[in-house]
């Protein structure tokens, strides 16, 4: 076998190898820049309201599930509950935090 007959071999092993992945920004980072998002995006004035939020097709977390079938009133329909949820907390501070609820951003960063 030549030199060339070699390289040629090497050269198609090499490419049979599967592709290196592309790091991935860690679960927490992700969750700590989707909770300043949300911070910044309520600064700006009112945040969309759970039922307009659902019928624009977007799932609700089962506390905002919860929450929008409470009479509670137009005034708390539009409020970041993700401020107030121990899954915020757990998802900016765990490296793998044990979040599995539906529709949950922090769960979604953590279960990728």
């Amino acid at each position: 076998m030549g030199k060339s007959d070699m390289d040629d071999e090497t050269f198609f092993e090499d490419l049979a190898q599967p592709a290196p992945t592309e790091p991935r920004a860690p679960a927490r980072l992700k969750s700590r820049v989707y909770s300043a998002l949300m911070r910044r995006a309520a600064e700006g004035g009112r945040l969309r309201s759970l039922t307009a939020t659902k019928e624009a097709g977007s799932t609700l977390c089962v506390f905002e599930e919860f929450c929008q079938v409470l009479p509670l009133g137009a005034r708390f329909d539009a409020l970041n509950f993700c401020r107030a949820c121990h899954g915020r907390i757990v998802g900016e501070n765990m490296d793998r935090a044990p979040i599995f609820w539906k529709g949950c951003p922090y769960a979604d960063f953590h279960r990728h």
